[in-house]
Protein backbone atom coordinates (compact mmCIF):
# COMPACT_ATOMS: atom_id res chain seq x y z
CA UNK A 1 0.00 0.00 0.00
CA UNK A 2 1.28 3.46 -0.96
CA UNK A 3 0.61 6.84 0.72
CA UNK A 4 -1.93 7.62 -2.00
CA UNK A 5 -3.86 4.51 -1.00
CA UNK A 6 -3.66 5.50 2.65
CA UNK A 7 -5.11 8.87 1.69
CA UNK A 8 -8.00 7.05 0.01
CA UNK A 9 -8.61 4.94 3.12
CA UNK A 10 -8.69 8.02 5.34
CA UNK A 11 -11.05 9.85 2.99
CA UNK A 12 -13.42 6.88 3.09
CA UNK A 13 -13.24 6.85 6.89
CA UNK A 14 -14.10 10.53 7.02
CA UNK A 15 -16.90 10.07 4.48
CA UNK A 16 -18.46 7.27 6.53
CA UNK A 17 -17.96 9.13 9.82
CA UNK A 18 -19.82 12.14 8.43
CA UNK A 19 -22.95 9.98 8.35
CA UNK A 20 -23.10 10.14 12.14
CA UNK A 21 -20.71 12.93 13.21
CA UNK A 22 -21.38 16.53 12.23
CA UNK A 23 -18.93 19.45 12.45
CA UNK A 24 -16.09 17.62 14.21
CA UNK A 25 -13.73 17.13 11.28
CA UNK A 26 -10.52 18.11 13.06
CA UNK A 27 -11.11 16.14 16.29
CA UNK A 28 -12.03 13.04 14.27
CA UNK A 29 -9.01 13.52 11.99
CA UNK A 30 -6.72 13.67 15.04
CA UNK A 31 -8.35 10.51 16.42
CA UNK A 32 -7.67 8.70 13.14
CA UNK A 33 -4.08 9.97 13.07
CA UNK A 34 -3.55 8.69 16.61
CA UNK A 35 -4.97 5.27 15.73
CA UNK A 36 -2.69 4.89 12.71
CA UNK A 37 0.30 6.28 14.62
CA UNK A 38 -0.28 3.87 17.51
CA UNK A 39 -0.93 6.52 20.16
CA UNK A 40 -3.61 7.36 22.71
CA UNK A 41 -5.90 10.38 22.91
CA UNK A 42 -7.29 12.51 25.73
CA UNK A 43 -10.57 14.10 24.65
CA UNK A 44 -11.55 17.19 26.62
CA UNK A 45 -15.01 18.68 26.31
CA UNK A 46 -18.19 19.29 28.24
CA UNK A 47 -20.81 16.51 28.32
CA UNK A 48 -22.90 16.12 25.21
CA UNK A 49 -20.28 17.07 22.61
CA UNK A 50 -20.16 13.62 20.92
CA UNK A 51 -16.89 12.40 22.46
CA UNK A 52 -18.22 8.90 23.06
CA UNK A 53 -19.87 8.84 19.65
CA UNK A 54 -16.57 9.66 17.94
CA UNK A 55 -14.82 6.81 19.76
CA UNK A 56 -17.55 4.31 18.92
CA UNK A 57 -17.59 5.46 15.29
CA UNK A 58 -13.83 5.04 14.94
CA UNK A 59 -14.01 1.51 16.37
CA UNK A 60 -16.86 0.65 13.99
CA UNK A 61 -14.96 1.94 10.95
CA UNK A 62 -11.94 -0.31 11.63
CA UNK A 63 -13.95 -3.25 13.00
CA UNK A 64 -12.10 -3.10 16.32
CA UNK A 65 -13.39 -4.54 19.58
CA UNK A 66 -14.73 -1.62 21.61
CA UNK A 67 -15.05 -1.43 25.39
CA UNK A 68 -16.18 1.47 27.57
CA UNK A 69 -15.25 1.95 31.23
CA UNK A 70 -17.03 4.58 33.32
CA UNK A 71 -14.42 5.86 35.76
CA UNK A 72 -15.74 6.54 39.26
CA UNK A 73 -14.10 7.28 42.65
CA UNK A 74 -14.67 3.69 43.82
CA UNK A 75 -13.20 2.05 40.70
CA UNK A 76 -10.32 -0.29 41.56
CA UNK A 77 -7.33 -1.33 39.39
CA UNK A 78 -8.65 -4.90 39.36
CA UNK A 79 -11.90 -3.59 37.84
CA UNK A 80 -9.83 -2.54 34.82
CA UNK A 81 -7.12 -5.19 34.58
CA UNK A 82 -8.89 -8.26 35.93
CA UNK A 83 -8.13 -10.63 38.78
CA UNK A 84 -7.65 -14.29 39.68
CA UNK A 85 -10.82 -16.12 40.70
CA UNK A 86 -10.99 -19.45 42.50
CA UNK A 87 -13.09 -22.09 40.77
CA UNK A 88 -14.75 -24.28 43.40
CA UNK A 89 -15.37 -27.15 40.98
CA UNK A 90 -11.82 -27.47 39.66
CA UNK A 91 -10.16 -26.19 42.86
CA UNK A 92 -7.97 -23.95 40.72
CA UNK A 93 -7.52 -20.26 40.13
CA UNK A 94 -8.24 -18.83 36.69
CA UNK A 95 -7.72 -15.35 35.31
CA UNK A 96 -10.84 -13.29 34.80
CA UNK A 97 -9.71 -10.68 32.30
CA UNK A 98 -10.80 -7.10 32.79
CA UNK A 99 -12.20 -4.71 30.18
CA UNK A 100 -8.71 -3.50 29.27
CA UNK A 101 -8.38 -6.63 27.12
CA UNK A 102 -9.87 -4.98 24.08
CA UNK A 103 -8.66 -3.07 21.02
CA UNK A 104 -10.20 0.34 21.52
CA UNK A 105 -10.81 1.31 25.14
CA UNK A 106 -12.92 4.34 26.07
CA UNK A 107 -11.94 5.56 29.55
CA UNK A 108 -14.91 7.81 30.22
CA UNK A 109 -14.30 10.66 32.70
CA UNK A 110 -10.88 9.28 33.55
CA UNK A 111 -10.19 12.04 36.07
CA UNK A 112 -13.00 10.81 38.36
CA UNK A 113 -10.92 7.83 39.50
CA UNK A 114 -8.06 8.16 42.03
CA UNK A 115 -4.44 8.08 40.94
CA UNK A 116 -3.97 4.40 41.88
CA UNK A 117 -6.70 3.39 39.46
CA UNK A 118 -5.53 5.77 36.75
CA UNK A 119 -2.03 4.32 37.00
CA UNK A 120 -3.43 0.87 36.15
CA UNK A 121 -3.44 2.07 32.55
CA UNK A 122 0.22 3.16 32.45
CA UNK A 123 1.85 -0.15 31.48
CA UNK A 124 -0.92 -0.92 28.99
CA UNK A 125 -0.59 2.49 27.31
CA UNK A 126 3.20 2.45 27.16
CA UNK A 127 4.00 -1.19 26.43
CA UNK A 128 0.67 -2.56 25.12
CA UNK A 129 0.76 -5.31 27.72
CA UNK A 130 -0.59 -6.06 31.20
CA UNK A 131 1.22 -7.75 34.09
CA UNK A 132 -1.18 -9.86 36.14
CA UNK A 133 -0.22 -12.38 38.81
CA UNK A 134 3.38 -12.26 37.59
CA UNK A 135 2.47 -13.05 33.98
CA UNK A 136 2.68 -10.73 30.98
CA UNK A 137 -0.37 -10.58 28.74
CA UNK A 138 0.01 -8.89 25.35
CA UNK A 139 -2.94 -6.72 24.37
CA UNK A 140 -4.50 -7.33 20.98
CA UNK A 141 -3.36 -4.74 18.41
CA UNK A 142 -4.23 -2.13 17.49
CA UNK A 143 -4.67 -1.29 21.19
CA UNK A 144 -5.71 2.32 21.78
CA UNK A 145 -7.00 4.26 24.78
CA UNK A 146 -9.37 7.19 24.26
CA UNK A 147 -9.91 8.96 27.57
CA UNK A 148 -12.42 11.74 28.19
CA UNK A 149 -12.58 14.45 30.80
CA UNK A 150 -14.79 17.43 31.58
CA UNK A 151 -12.84 20.73 31.64
CA UNK A 152 -15.42 22.53 33.79
CA UNK A 153 -16.40 20.25 36.65
CA UNK A 154 -13.57 19.78 39.18
CA UNK A 155 -15.51 18.66 42.27
CA UNK A 156 -14.87 14.98 42.95
CA UNK A 157 -12.11 14.70 40.32
CA UNK A 158 -8.44 13.77 40.52
CA UNK A 159 -6.01 15.55 38.17
CA UNK A 160 -4.10 13.18 35.93
CA UNK A 161 -0.42 12.90 36.97
CA UNK A 162 2.15 14.27 34.54
CA UNK A 163 3.57 10.80 33.91
CA UNK A 164 0.21 9.61 32.63
CA UNK A 165 -0.53 12.75 30.62
CA UNK A 166 2.79 12.25 28.85
CA UNK A 167 1.58 8.85 27.60
CA UNK A 168 -1.16 10.45 25.53
CA UNK A 169 -0.15 11.26 21.98
CA UNK A 170 -2.78 14.01 21.67
CA UNK A 171 -5.01 16.11 23.83
CA UNK A 172 -7.95 16.99 21.59
CA UNK A 173 -10.37 19.77 22.49
CA UNK A 174 -14.00 19.15 21.58
CA UNK A 175 -15.85 22.49 21.61
CA UNK A 176 -19.50 23.36 21.31
CA UNK A 177 -20.71 23.27 17.71
CA UNK A 178 -21.72 26.36 15.68
CA UNK A 179 -25.44 27.07 15.27
CA UNK A 180 -25.71 25.60 11.77
CA UNK A 181 -24.09 22.37 12.96
CA UNK A 182 -26.46 22.06 15.91
CA UNK A 183 -29.41 22.58 13.56
CA UNK A 184 -28.14 19.72 11.37
CA UNK A 185 -27.73 17.48 14.43
CA UNK A 186 -31.29 18.24 15.50
CA UNK A 187 -32.51 17.50 11.98
CA UNK A 188 -30.87 14.07 12.05
CA UNK A 189 -32.34 13.23 15.44
CA UNK A 190 -35.74 14.38 14.20
CA UNK A 191 -35.36 11.96 11.28
CA UNK A 192 -34.73 9.07 13.66
CA UNK A 193 -30.95 8.93 14.15
CA UNK A 194 -29.99 6.85 17.20
CA UNK A 195 -26.34 7.15 18.34
CA UNK A 196 -26.67 3.82 20.16
CA UNK A 197 -27.47 1.98 16.91
CA UNK A 198 -24.67 2.93 14.52
CA UNK A 199 -25.36 0.01 12.23
CA UNK A 200 -28.80 1.47 11.47
CA UNK A 201 -27.30 4.79 10.36
CA UNK A 202 -25.81 3.26 7.21
CA UNK A 203 -22.19 3.64 8.32
CA UNK A 204 -19.99 0.93 6.80
CA UNK A 205 -16.62 -0.39 8.03
CA UNK A 206 -13.70 0.76 5.89
CA UNK A 207 -10.81 -1.48 6.97
CA UNK A 208 -10.08 -4.17 9.54
CA UNK A 209 -8.11 -3.88 12.76
CA UNK A 210 -5.40 -6.05 11.19
CA UNK A 211 -5.09 -3.60 8.29
CA UNK A 212 -4.57 -0.74 10.75
CA UNK A 213 -1.37 -2.49 11.86
CA UNK A 214 -0.29 -2.67 8.21
CA UNK A 215 -0.94 1.05 7.81
CA UNK A 216 1.38 1.72 10.74
CA UNK A 217 4.19 -0.06 8.91
CA UNK A 218 3.51 2.10 5.85
CA UNK A 219 3.93 5.29 7.90
CA UNK A 220 7.42 4.11 8.89
CA UNK A 221 8.50 4.59 5.27
CA UNK A 222 7.61 8.30 5.18
CA UNK A 223 10.78 10.33 4.52
CA UNK A 224 11.92 12.91 7.10
CA UNK A 225 14.72 15.30 6.09
CA UNK A 226 17.40 16.34 8.57
CA UNK A 227 16.00 19.87 8.69
CA UNK A 228 12.61 18.56 9.84
CA UNK A 229 14.24 16.50 12.60
CA UNK A 230 16.06 19.62 13.81
CA UNK A 231 12.82 21.64 13.61
CA UNK A 232 10.94 19.14 15.82
CA UNK A 233 13.79 19.12 18.35
CA UNK A 234 14.00 22.93 18.38
CA UNK A 235 10.28 23.24 19.20
CA UNK A 236 10.73 20.94 22.19
CA UNK A 237 13.83 22.85 23.32
CA UNK A 238 12.05 26.20 22.92
CA UNK A 239 9.22 25.01 25.16
CA UNK A 240 11.73 24.25 27.93
CA UNK A 241 13.27 27.74 27.63
CA UNK A 242 9.95 29.59 27.40
CA UNK A 243 9.51 32.31 30.06
CA UNK A 244 5.78 31.48 30.05
CA UNK A 245 6.25 27.87 31.17
CA UNK A 246 7.38 26.05 34.29
CA UNK A 247 7.41 22.74 32.38
CA UNK A 248 8.15 22.26 28.70
CA UNK A 249 7.79 19.31 26.36
CA UNK A 250 9.61 16.06 27.11
CA UNK A 251 11.65 13.97 24.70
CA UNK A 252 8.50 11.88 24.29
CA UNK A 253 6.71 15.04 23.12
CA UNK A 254 9.28 15.49 20.35
CA UNK A 255 9.04 11.82 19.39
CA UNK A 256 5.26 11.95 19.29
CA UNK A 257 5.36 15.12 17.17
CA UNK A 258 7.58 13.39 14.62
CA UNK A 259 5.47 10.22 14.42
CA UNK A 260 2.19 12.13 14.21
CA UNK A 261 3.57 14.42 11.50
CA UNK A 262 4.60 11.36 9.46
CA UNK A 263 1.09 9.94 9.75
CA UNK A 264 -0.49 13.27 8.83
CA UNK A 265 1.76 13.50 5.76
CA UNK A 266 0.80 9.95 4.76
CA UNK A 267 -2.97 10.59 4.94
CA UNK A 268 -2.38 13.63 2.73
CA UNK A 269 -0.96 11.26 0.12
CA UNK A 270 2.68 12.29 0.58
CA UNK A 271 5.71 10.16 1.43
CA UNK A 272 7.64 13.06 3.00
CA UNK A 273 7.06 15.42 5.95
CA UNK A 274 6.84 19.21 5.62
CA UNK A 275 7.09 21.89 8.34
CA UNK A 276 3.35 22.46 8.01
CA UNK A 277 2.73 18.83 9.00
CA UNK A 278 4.70 19.44 12.19
CA UNK A 279 2.85 22.70 12.87
CA UNK A 280 -0.52 20.99 12.46
CA UNK A 281 0.08 18.29 15.09
CA UNK A 282 2.12 20.37 17.56
CA UNK A 283 -0.78 21.94 19.53
CA UNK A 284 -2.47 18.56 20.13
CA UNK A 285 0.87 16.99 21.12
CA UNK A 286 1.97 19.74 23.53
CA UNK A 287 -1.12 21.26 25.15
CA UNK A 288 -1.34 18.60 27.90
CA UNK A 289 2.41 18.40 28.48
CA UNK A 290 3.25 22.02 29.29
CA UNK A 291 2.57 23.91 32.53
CA UNK A 292 2.00 27.64 32.42
CA UNK A 293 3.50 30.03 34.97
CA UNK A 294 0.97 31.99 37.06
CA UNK A 295 2.13 35.21 35.40
CA UNK A 296 1.25 33.83 31.98
CA UNK A 297 -2.22 32.83 33.17
CA UNK A 298 -2.74 36.30 34.67
CA UNK A 299 -1.75 37.69 31.30
CA UNK A 300 -4.67 35.71 29.85
CA UNK A 301 -2.61 33.09 28.02
CA UNK A 302 -3.60 29.46 27.68
CA UNK A 303 -1.61 26.45 26.47
CA UNK A 304 -2.54 26.96 22.81
CA UNK A 305 -1.54 30.64 22.89
CA UNK A 306 1.88 29.74 24.29
CA UNK A 307 2.31 27.03 21.65
CA UNK A 308 1.56 29.57 18.93
CA UNK A 309 4.26 31.82 20.39
CA UNK A 310 6.73 28.94 20.35
CA UNK A 311 6.00 28.15 16.70
CA UNK A 312 6.54 31.80 15.79
CA UNK A 313 9.91 31.84 17.58
CA UNK A 314 11.37 28.72 15.99
CA UNK A 315 12.84 29.18 12.53
CA UNK A 316 11.09 27.11 9.90
CA UNK A 317 13.45 24.97 7.77
CA UNK A 318 13.54 25.67 4.04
Amino acid sequence: MQPAQLQTVFQKMRQEANKVIVGLDEPFELLAIALITGGHVLLEGVPGTAKTLMAKTLAHLVQAKFTRIQFTPDLMPSDILGTSVFDMQSSQFYLRRGPIFTQLLLADEINRAPAKTQSALLEAMEEKQVNLEGEHHILTPPFMVIATQNPIEYEGTYPLPEAQLDRFLFKVLVPYSPLEVEVEVLRRFHQGFDPHRLEESGIEPVITAEQVVQLRRLVNDVVVEEGILTYVAQIAAASRRSPDLTLGGSMRAATHSLLAAKTFAAIQGRDYVTPDDVKYVTPAVYRHRILLKPEAEIEGLDADAVIRRLLQQVEVPR
